[in-house]
């Protein structure tokens, strides 16, 4: 009666050890990314994206990607134990050894380099790998620890996605992809500082210096809505270079009209859990607009 007690016990464990890799990698966040990838694929052809780079330059940026946050988990292992929003991933609880987490963020982001450089191109390869860099070394290991303007400075890398999509499919680099990353490298700073003042009190705990800890909570709001502003200018860039036009113009006005009102809200009338409800609004008007990007390119 031991051997299907022990072989149940098995494949429990084993599922239970799969959830933590995958839990390692980022999934929600990865997959927001790879839509602003295969937007940037989309948008860089007139036509339909050809099978090999569309399906290949997914996986591998996917990977690489998936690759970065795992080395993010690693790198951030100490401070997450001690934060209440993530003292349960997998390394904090030992779920995944430190040898392990590392294996597996190596082979994944090696693999994810080979599939870009043999079945895409070696300039994607290059680009996502110099991402991958910026985001688990630069970002994660020095930037976010140094200075309170690491989400700005450390942004771009996580705002390169449109970029790799559109060198995947065309080999080169052209103007458009980059409105593309100057979009989300607006994005970036209100999207994560909404977030921060939610959880400024485990930052400080923490050490780790961003903008609600080292400059206050209401400096923090003022720089939210400014950037919310600069955010509704970036996303009229498509339009003025005639790469988008009318539907997109006005589904992105409307998004950039929300986004400034929450940021306003924020800042002159705040309530409890206000500061998370922008902080969650700004992942769907990124989606959203996105999305809206690709219909408006097919129409």
């Amino acid at each position: 009666m031991a051997k299907p007690i022990a072989l149940s016990q098995t494949a429990t464990s084993s599922v239970f050890q799969w959830r933590a890799y995958y839990e390692m990698t980022k999934p929600k966040v990865v997959a927001l990314m790879l839509l602003t990838v295969l937007v940037g694929m989309c948008l860089a052809l007139p036509g339909a994206v050809p099978v090999t780079p569309l399906i290949a330059g997914m996986l591998g940026i996917g990977m690489m990607a998936g690759s970065a946050a795992a080395f993010n988990h690693l790198i951030d292992r100490r401070i997450d134990g001690l934060m209440a929003r993530t003292y349960n991933r997998p390394l904090p609880k030992g779920r995944v050894s430190i040898v392990k987490a590392l294996t597996f963020a190596f082979a994944l982001g090696i693999l994810g380099f080979i599939i870009l450089y043999a079945l895409v191109n070696p300039l994607t390869a290059w680009l996502t790998f110099a991402s991958l860099i910026g985001y688990a070394v630069i970002y994660t290991a020095y930037l976010k620890r140094a200075t309170p303007q690491n989400i700005v400075v450390g942004g771009l890398a996580g705002a390169m996605p449109p970029l790799l999509g559109w060198t995947a499919v065309t080999g080169e680099f052209h103007g458009n992809a980059l409105l593309l990353v100057i979009i989300i490298f607006a994005w970036t700073p209100p999207h994560f500082w909404a977030l921060a003042i939610h959880r400024k009190t485990e930052y400080a705990k923490v050490d780790i210096p961003m903008l609600p800890v080292t400059h206050g909570v209401e400096f923090t709001k003022t720089c939210i809505f400014l950037y919310t502003i600069l955010l509704a200018i970036a996303c009229l860039l498509p339009v003025l270079v005639g790469m988008s036009g009318p539907v997109y113009l006005v589904g992105s006005t409307l998004l950039s009209a929300a986004f400034i009102y929450k940021a306003w809200q924020l800042k002159f009338h705040e309530k409890p859990g206000l500061a998370m409800n922008v902080f969650k609004f700004s992942i769907y008007q990124l989606m959203l607009l996105f999305m809206l990007l690709l219909v408006d390119h097919y129409l």
